[in-house]
């Protein structure tokens, strides 16, 4: 009789070449710190956030340093971001819509950024993270909201009312309108989460099989190199979904769509 119980995983992490896929998304404390029994710990995601932060700072003050009318390679990236994020507010929002030009630009590069920053090896990926993206999405929705109040006041609330719907559906339709409103940040952190932590798995996972397998690793190896062009694309994918999104979340609250 064969005996078949799987075997436990910390057994498999003490295989040769094994590495937990999932290991790379925990959380580990560098600065150890609490008060009042809260941990403020300076973490290896909160190390990220703040590469992420100042490397943009960097990136973006040393582009257009010496900014010129032939524009260098670094000004012509930096000008090719900038068209690219005031393109998708002109489609959603109009000419209007650059007021909001510096939040979402602002949003666009840190998501960015960080997805990008996820893809060198060794590098944390703060954005497989459910609570960053949900303090993003939290973020979006929090300000989108209070624009379509400042905007239109008690009209605001006037979204949750469908036009051109009878009047005796109005008490199943309402309810469902303010879920579909409310779930919007649930989404939005779910869809970016998802995304780069399962993108981010595989490339482990096939990275495994190219360690255990030696030299015969030599076809995995070819499709870790793939997955990585196709993840990269992903991480920009996804900071333009993000992005879209919220453009045109700003675009429903203000022409109360």
């Amino acid at each position: 009789m064969v005996h078949t119980d799987l075997m436990p995983i910390d057994a498999l992490e003490k295989t040769e070449g094994f590495v937990n896929p999932l290991h790379q998304f925990e959380t580990s404390s560098l600065i150890p710190f609490s008060w009042h029994g809260v941990d403020l710990s300076f973490t290896n995601a909160s190390l990220s956030i703040m590469i992420v932060v100042f490397g943009t700072l960097f990136f973006f003050s040393a582009c257009i340093r010496s900014r010129g009318v032939i524009p260098s390679r670094g000004q012509a990236l930096v000008e090719m971001l900038h068209e690219f994020v005031l393109s998708m507010l002109n489609e959603t929002l109009g000419a209007q819509g650059r007021v909001f030009f510096p939040f979402v630009f602002s949003l666009f590069m840190f998501i960015l950024g960080a997805n990008l920053l996820g893809m060198i090896p060794g590098n944390y990926t703060v954005t497989s993270q459910i609570v960053v993206t949900f303090a993003l999405s939290m973020l979006a929705f929090g300000v989108v909201t209070i624009i379509g109040i400042v905007r239109n006041g008690l009209g605001f609330f006037s979204i949750f009312f469908p036009k051109n719907v009878p009047k005796l559906l109005l008490p199943l339709i309402v309810p469902i309108e303010i879920i579909s409103y409310l779930s919007r940040p649930i989404s939005l952190s779910i869809r970016l989460f998802a995304n780069m932590m399962a993108g981010h798995t595989m490339l482990k996972v096939f990275a495994g099989f190219t360690v255990i397998m030696g030299l015969w690793g030599i076809a995995p190896f070819l499709l870790i190199v793939l997955l990585t062009v196709f993840e990269t694309m992903v991480a920009a994918l996804q900071a333009y979904v993000f992005t879209i999104l919220t453009c045109i979340y700003l675009n429903d609250v203000i022409h109360k769509h």
